[in-house]
């Protein structure tokens, strides 16, 4: 016999949504202001809206498992939440952090019942989902399979690192991205005219530029700014006039320090310090000191960076200006011995040297063709009057035998073979100092 779709009756919506508003009633303004709908959903464009993948499966209602990752603030929970509005499922909320393979197994269970006596899906919604381990995932996997249950994980990491592979292959990943200052902009305006949820019924006056300030100081993350606005409005006293007026310097007081997406073990840390020695690279000494800046406000170890510029003085500067490693190796060790805040001053010093520097890869790109010729090809034998003949014997096996002393000849040089095949693996640029190395290296061939 066919099982008949149940859907929420009159009163048992009534009843969800006077115990949701009860329970919204103390939560903060970014949780209150949330919407339901998708309609009324700000930003991520690039995934949401005619014709796009994740539009056209929520619309359809064919739904597989999904992965959110995006930095903080940017809706991958209200997402969620208006996914699981639309697809009129039962939505189960848990955070990594806090959850255990129990709870996974409760949620599991009530999903497989619910599905069998009210054919009602149950979307899983997994906030940090970054913080499972591979044995948690793995509970996780023979229910997907089956179709008892729809996951939504949302981590502010790459989940090509931090999540198992075959939850991967089993989900779509979409990447969010930080919300633009349009919509931070939409979103503050919604809470101050919205006098259910939101600041409405308020009588706030709110300056123009004081807006702008926080769609633009919060980084993309709507969560920031709305709690400023609300812990703003809630602590500026009334005027005489019975106003609150909630100015530039109120939303500057109300915002605080902003949190860097940051990670050490993650693909941010590694993001950020690429994009910093690419930077120093590419010869732009501002981007290189932003992305250092970066670096050193999330608490990165300066001799971290410190070792990423000795890396790129070396790899990058090279002998066109040999000065750059010894700047390099300079800040490092000032760096281990004072700390930070002053460290940044040395390691600024060193960055911008290296970036603003002449730039040649000779001797990196020579070192790798050797070693490529080490290991793939016949081993070179060392011609015997350059062998060893310190010790009693070695003489009598020819060692050292026509060996001449480079300092006995005039310019302190003497044309003699060092390999016994010949080969070129260094190949001096006409760039800053290594031009003269080029130049000297020519006259002795001569």
């Amino acid at each position: 016999m066919k099982k008949k779709s149940h859907s929420p009756s009159q009163s048992e919506t009534l009843f969800s949504s006077q115990e949701e508003v009860a329970r919204l009633k103390d939560a903060p303004l970014s949780v209150r202001m949330r919407p339901q709908e998708l309609k009324d959903y700000v930003g991520q464009r690039h995934i949401l809206g005619e014709g796009k993948l994740l539009t056209r499966a929520i619309e359809s209602d064919r739904m597989s498992s999904v992965i959110l990752y995006g930095p903080p603030g940017c809706g991958k929970t209200t997402l969620a939440r208006c996914i699981s509005h639309k697809t009129k499922s039962y939505f189960e909320s848990i955070n990594a952090v806090s959850s255990n393979v129990d709870d996974l197994r409760r949620i599991i269970v009530a999903s497989q019942q619910r599905k069998i006596t009210t054919n009602r899906k149950t979307i899983l919604f997994i906030d940090e989902i970054h913080r499972f381990n591979k044995a948690q995932q793995d509970v996780l996997m023979p229910d997907l399979e089956e179709g008892y249950l729809i996951l939504i994980g949302a981590t502010v990491f790459n989940p090509f690192f931090s999540l198992i592979s075959p939850l991967i292959s089993r989900s779509l990943v979409f990447e969010l991205k930080s919300l633009e200052a349009r919509d931070i902009m939409m979103i503050l305006q919604r809470a101050l005219d919205d006098k259910e949820k939101g600041l409405g019924g308020l009588n706030i006056k709110i300056e123009q530029n004081a807006l702008e300030f926080l769609s633009e100081i919060c980084d993309g993350d709507a969560r920031r700014a709305l709690n400023a606005l609300e812990i703003g409005c809630r602590t500026t006293p009334t005027s005489s006039s019975g106003e609150i007026c909630f100015t530039l310097f109120v939303a500057q007081e109300s915002i605080q320090k902003k949190q860097v997406v940051y990670d050490r073990d993650g693909d941010a840390h590694y993001d950020t310090a690429s994009a910093f020695i690419k930077s120093m690279r590419g010869s732009d000494p501002d981007a290189a000191l932003y992305w250092m800046a970066k670096m050193i406000y999330a608490g990165e170890d300066p001799r971290f960076i410190a070792r990423r510029i000795c890396i790129c003085a070396a790899e990058d500067v090279g002998l066109a200006d040999p000065q750059a490693l010894v700047l390099a190796n300079a800040a490092l060790g000032v760096s281990e011995f004072i700390g930070l805040p002053e460290a940044r001053i040395p390691l600024a010093q060193a960055a911008v040297y290296v970036a603003c520097a002449p730039k040649s890869n000779a001797a990196y790109l020579g070192i790798d063709k050797a070693l490529d010729d080490v290991r793939n090809n016949k081993m070179q034998e060392v011609p015997v009057h350059l062998k060893d003949a310190s010790y009693p014997g070695a003489k009598q096996l020819g060692h050292q035998k026509d060996y001449k002393y480079a300092h006995d000849y005039e310019g302190h040089y003497v044309k003699q073979d060092y390999l016994s095949v010949k080969a070129t693996y260094y190949e001096p640029t006409d760039i800053g100092y290594e031009k003269k190395i080029k130049e000297r290296m020519k006259e002795r061939k001569k």
